[in-house]
């Protein structure tokens, strides 16, 4: 079986558990936060919409450095917005995801601020690691600010608390 095939499962999963945890952002707490180091609620949902456009980048460049070229539109703080702009990156990653071939996940990728390097790898770990890794870091990072609200969490690896499927 192909890479991409074994990892579109994956992807699809991880997409869907991540839109519903957009879904349920208590939007009228936009400066939210948790710990005075913690970033505020209205720059970690959007954060986490637009990741799948990163992922994207990784399956489709060779490189990236973030001080070069044209600043990224950010998603609006609003749940129509936010679950358009996850909606659409999650699309064209996807799609990357099913075009990239075997070899091409082997190729260097390098994630670089201003000409120092951040990563510098295999494809494959930049889309496991800098990417999908990264976004369930922020995806877990938002349930906790859920919980802390008092808004339902979804289940994600099983059940939540809030969402025992009939246990």
């Amino acid at each position: 079986m192909a890479i991409n095939e074994l990892l579109l499962t994956e992807f699809d999963e991880e997409m869907k558990k991540t839109r519903t945890m957009l879904e349920r952002v208590p939007f009228d707490k936009a400066g939210f936060t948790p710990h005075a180091k913690s970033m505020p609620l209205d720059k970690l949902a959007p954060h986490v919409a637009e990741l799948p456009g990163f992922g994207l980048t990784i399956l489709t460049t060779p490189e990236l450095d973030f001080s070069a070229g044209p600043n990224r539109p950010r998603p609006p703080f609003e749940k129509d917005g936010l679950l358009k702009f996850f909606d659409e990156g999650a699309a064209k990653a996807r799609a990357a995801v099913k075009a990239t071939g075997d070899a091409a996940w082997n190729e260097p990728w390098k994630l670089s601020f201003q000409g120092k390097t951040i990563f510098s790898g295999q494809r494959f770990l930049a889309y496991r690691q800098m990417f999908l890794n990264h976004m369930v870091h922020h995806r877990a990072q938002l349930g906790v600010y859920l919980r802390l609200n008092d808004t339902p969490l979804p289940a994600t690896y099983g059940p939540s608390a809030d969402d025992r499927m009939g246990f």
